[in-house]
């Protein structure tokens, strides 16, 4: 079994079901004429791709902080298309549960790897 961070799987799976999003908002935000065409796509499609490829980037320094900006920037940008506020506030939700849950697990893990090292002794008497 692995030792990978559970936290870092958690947020790995939110962002790649978020990319999806993204990709399925920019069709939307296209059909609805938000803005341009050249523009929707150039946004939706770079947004997604940086979604997608930034669970290969969790777990180094500031990595997480760049997640939670993504989701900022989802927000953001979620008022263009109607009902995405919604669909952005859930996945802010889901990002906010996989880093407390992941964080608390990864924790557990820890200290249970710690406190389970024990050691047996045996004192066998013969009889003479």
């Amino acid at each position: 079994m692995s030792n990978r961070s559970v936290r870092r799987t958690l947020s790995s799976m939110v962002l790649a079901f978020e990319a999806f999003v993204v990709f399925f908002g920019t069709l939307v935000a296209f059909g609805l004429k938000v803005a341009d065409g050249p523009t929707v796509w150039g946004f939706g499609l770079s947004f997604a791709a940086i979604l997608i490829l930034t669970p290969g980037y969790l777990g180094k320094p500031g990595s997480y902080w760049f997640g939670w900006a993504l989701q900022i920037l989802l927000l953001v940008v979620s008022f263009l298309v109607p009902w995405m506020l919604l669909i952005s506030i859930i996945f802010v939700g889901f990002w906010g549960w996989a880093m407390i849950a992941g964080y608390t697990i990864d924790l557990a893990k820890k200290n249970r790897a710690a406190s389970n090292t024990f050691e047996i002794k045996m004192d066998i008497e013969e009889n003479k």
